[in-house]
């Protein structure tokens, strides 16, 4: 059982780095949730949920775009359900799904690209492309994706490869992903006023609040790499059924540990230096962070995870928030013995 005290102190070191980094105007707002795998847990809000053009607090109910989140805690668990079912062989490729994939060169590099190098980013797709700018029909933008001459390059973290995913997904189920149940707590949009804001978008022209920020994702109407929206309780939920296997299956959590790479398992980074996890995690632990501020942490040696859910690009991301040190100083906190 959770010592209740050493886990209330353990969240009030860990809060006092979020709330420094809102005092010196850093971001301007967040939500700290820790859960134990027994269920304890605390969350605290802290900032401002929008700063311009209104001001709003920031509340433990607030909702989050939660960017890249998305693609451990959407597209991953159902690639690997699809796995687990049989219905796809991981180290088959894409095209067992999109058989259209690059359909006009039979023998293009990118027509051998399997599942599970896409979910361990082992591919060399670039790392971001402006898919929004050449159109912003979804139907058009899903062919532009299959059927573009894709340069190849060194493997890097790509969002293409959760694209491809999502668009797998799709072709799977009949329907496009914002169609599709997005889990327990999970929605792809969210009322403007419960939700943290993001950026004030410089195509869309105007302060995005519970609409997705990703910009590709937007174009698509939905995609793999980005777009989920949830709040610190729904992902702490999320993150205890990952713990106690009671939310996900058994192969799905071992594939999630499963080391890929040196930084990588199946769809989730692991500790290596540096790394947004901090310095005091086990080894048994697997994470991952979304574009607009958020993250999620889960150390299975200790039966902890832990989410940081900020709204560091409201009213811009091109400013130094601190992100990456801020994350890093609360989970050295919350993981100090």
């Amino acid at each position: 059982m959770t010592d209740q005290s050493a886990f209330a102190d353990r969240f009030e070191r860990a809060f006092a780095p979020l709330a420094a980094s809102i005092e010196a105007g850093r971001i301007p707002g967040g939500v700290l949730g820790v859960v134990d795998a027994d269920g304890t847990r605390m969350t605290r809000a802290i900032g401002k949920a929008q700063v311009v053009p209104s001001v709003r607090p920031m509340a433990e109910d607030t909702w989050f775009d939660l960017a890249s989140l998305t693609k451990v805690v959407f597209t991953t668990p159902r690639i690997l359900a699809l796995a687990e079912a049989g219905v796809i062989d991981l180290d088959a490729p894409l095209t067992s799904l999109l058989p259209d994939f690059h359909q006009y060169n039979p023998d293009a590099w990118a027509r051998k690209i399997t599942f599970r190098q896409c979910l361990g980013h082992q591919t060399p797709f670039p790392a971001v492309f402006p898919l929004y700018t050449y159109n912003r029909d979804p139907y058009l933008l899903r062919a532009f994706v299959l059927q573009h001459d894709w340069p190849a390059g060194p493997s890097v973290y790509s969002d293409i490869n959760f694209i491809l995913l999502g668009l797998a997904l799709e072709r799977h189920a009949g329907k496009f992903i914002r169609e599709m149940d997005p889990g327990a707590g999970f929605a792809f949009s969210a009322a403007p006023d419960k939700s943290a804001a993001t950026e004030n978008c410089t195509w869309r022209y105007r302060v995005l609040s519970g609409e997705v920020h990703d910009d590709n994702t937007s174009a698509l109407q939905g995609a793999g790499h980005a777009g989920l929206f949830g709040t610190a309780s729904s992902v702490l939920d999320f993150a205890q059924g990952v713990l106690t296997q009671t939310g996900i299956s058994p192969f799905a959590v071992d594939l999630m540990r499963r080391p890929l790479s040196a930084r990588r398992t199946h769809g989730w980074e692991r500790p290596y230096e540096g790394w947004s996890g901090g310095e005091n995690c086990t080894p048994e632990t697997i994470g991952h962070t979304g574009f607009t501020g958020t993250g999620l942490w889960i150390d299975f040696a200790n039966g902890r995870a832990w989410t940081l859910l900020t709204n560091r690009v409201h009213p811009t991301r091109h400013f130094d928030s601190g992100i990456l040190q801020l994350r890093r100083a609360v989970a050295d906190e919350i993981n100090k013995e």
